[in-house]
């Protein structure tokens, strides 16, 4: 039987590592599946689909400005042009069912499909469901969450809790902690803090951090991995550049843009600490690490903040709002991680949250409601 399924969305890597997770498992599961992305041009997804080895076509769409309500024209037109591509794509793969996977894209591949009979399963990654996907939920056939409670926004019947799809090799761990440490040159034996602001960068945890630098050095029991993104990385370096010229290098500290390994980055690290995004969440819980969530302010309904909610009344990470982490970051980051005591509690905690084999079992679904 031939088996055709159009995996839209992305924007963000939140968006696109599960989407391409879910299109690994469905080839595992059925290495004959034809798979097409689609996605949203000059975005993200155009380059690391491809790099993934799948092909993806690129809608003209583009996000609403909420704030510029008159600047809404040229984006309306958009959204038509891309309605329109949509369903010529659709017309010509002729797919069996379309996933939505969250992004600009997403809507109007899925609600086009919809219109045109195509099955259509969406996957809500977030606590609290966007408006995309609010919107897609009534015609959608399942809908995949990671959050319970999830009823609130979608009708309970189509509901499946499977947790979201992670970055398989980052639960392939090969190296022990001080194997892990050494790579990023620091002790084999000291508490380590791993420092992420997604791959883009967080400004107010790259602000904390630079502001407490020496902070950071006075405490010779802590050493700080530290992934500043690409953005911020030239600012960060003056700043460390300034405190060591002033004192000497930091040697409990290891600063770049990007980390190329993070199974080892995390597998070095005893306390994380990061934005509140779904699919980094979910590592987290996978990999039982306590973390510190500074969730982003600057995202669709304050997503992040009850994403990290979620895990806070379960005990299973530490809460500092974006406006305190350049007072409060850094002296709680070097708190808790010396605290072992804490750091098992967290750990425990954050493990009974962790939902296993998400993508497979959502590659199972979108399988089945193909084969209807």
């Amino acid at each position: 039987m031939e088996l055709n399924i159009i995996i839209s969305g992305g924007g963000t890597g939140g968006h696109i590592f599960p989407a391409i997770s879910i299109a690994n498992a469905i080839k595992e599961l059925h290495p004959e599946a034809k798979i097409l992305f689609v996605g949203a041009e000059g975005r993200m997804e155009m380059h690391r689909v491809p790099d993934a080895g799948y092909e993806i076509i690129g809608l003209p769409i583009a996000g609403f400005d909420r704030k510029h309500l008159w600047k809404n024209f040229g984006v309306l037109l958009k959204l038509v042009r891309s309605q329109w591509k949509a369903r010529s794509i659709i017309k010509k793969f002729r797919p069996q069912v379309a996933v939505g996977v969250g992004g600009y894209a997403s809507g109007p591949t899925l609600k086009t499909a919809g219109m045109m009979g195509i099955p259509t399963l969406i996957q809500e990654q977030n606590s609290y469901a966007g408006v995309t996907n609010k919107l897609l939920a009534q015609k959608a056939k399942k809908i995949c969450v990671a959050y319970e409670g999830m009823e609130k926004f979608f009708p309970a019947d189509k509901i499946i809790l499977t947790g979201n799809p992670v970055r398989q090799a980052l639960l392939a761990q090969t190296v022990s902690k001080e194997e892990a440490r050494k790579h990023f040159n620091l002790q084999p034996d000291l508490k380590t803090v791993l420092v992420l602001g997604g791959s883009l960068g967080a400004r107010t945890i790259n602000q904390a951090l630079m502001g407490d630098l020496s902070m950071i050095r006075d405490n010779e029991d802590v050493q700080f991995i530290w992934q500043t993104g690409k953005i911020y990385l030239e600012q960060v370096l003056q700043a460390v550049e300034k405190e060591t010229g002033a004192r000497g290098p930091i040697p409990n500290l290891y600063v770049s843009d990007f980390i190329q390994n993070m199974t080892e980055a995390y597998t070095a690290a005893d306390l994380v600490v990061s934005r509140a995004g779904a699919g980094s969440i979910s590592e987290f819980c996978l990999l039982h690490k306590p973390v510190i969530l500074v969730p982003s302010p600057n995202v669709a309904e304050d997503h992040q903040t009850k994403n990290a909610l979620a895990l806070v009344n379960k005990q299973a990470a530490i809460y500092i709002k974006d406006i305190e982490a350049e007072e409060k970051l850094v002296p709680e980051a070097i708190t808790t991680v010396i605290d072992q005591e804490m750091l098992e509690s967290l750990s425990q905690h954050i493990a009974k949250l962790a939902l296993p084999d998400s993508a497979t079992i959502i590659a199972k679904e979108v399988i089945k409601l193909a084969q209807q």
